[in-house]
């Protein structure tokens, strides 16, 4: 049986090519924390993950810094049963990232990311954001349900598919 173009692609994401990828993340490591692109590096996932090439949908690249999930432990003005940093932070990296895009980018709503690529220091996501307020969006079917005002805000209540894994749903 024949397959698609995306199955394809999908299928080169799986063994990327080590040289081309690692000379992306030293530039993308040099570029600022978050840089839009104009199309997303991988469509295939985009694609599935809601992204539609039209006015309204903003593909934004967010590196994290790797480690550090441990609660550092408080130096001073508690008393010592307060001092205690048994606690883990439970969010994963992609959560981290796509609440750090939402932070950056106030007026437009996260619908989701994925994974790009992680070298010894960073983790890189692509996160697919979406302006509510656009008649392109408010228009289309399949996407209109983000402009309403219940679904503000839906990132930082873990309500995005890489909040709902790190919360256990």
């Amino acid at each position: 049986m024949t397959q698609g173009f995306y199955h394809y692609l999908q299928q080169a994401w799986k063994k990327p090519d080590a040289k081309t990828l690692r000379e992306r993340m030293i530039a993308w490591r040099k570029s600022p924390v978050f840089t839009k692109v104009e199309k997303p590096l991988r469509i295939d996932r985009a694609r599935a993950l809601g992204y539609k090439a039209k006015k309204g949908f903003v593909v934004v690249r967010v590196r994290v810094l790797r480690g550090g999930h441990r609660r550092p432990r408080p130096t001073t003005g508690r008393r010592g049963k307060r001092l205690h940093t048994r606690k883990n932070l439970k969010m994963s990296y992609q959560w981290i990232a796509e609440q750090r895009a939402a932070r950056k980018f106030s007026n437009l709503e996260v619908l989701n990311s994925y994974l790009i690529g992680k070298d010894g220091i960073h983790y890189f996501y692509e996160v697919i954001m979406v302006d509510p307020e656009r008649p392109e969006i408010k228009n289309d079917p399949s996407i209109k349900w983000i402009a309403k005002p219940e679904n503000r805000g839906r990132v930082f209540r873990g309500l995005t598919s890489a909040a709902k894994k790190s919360r256990g749903l």
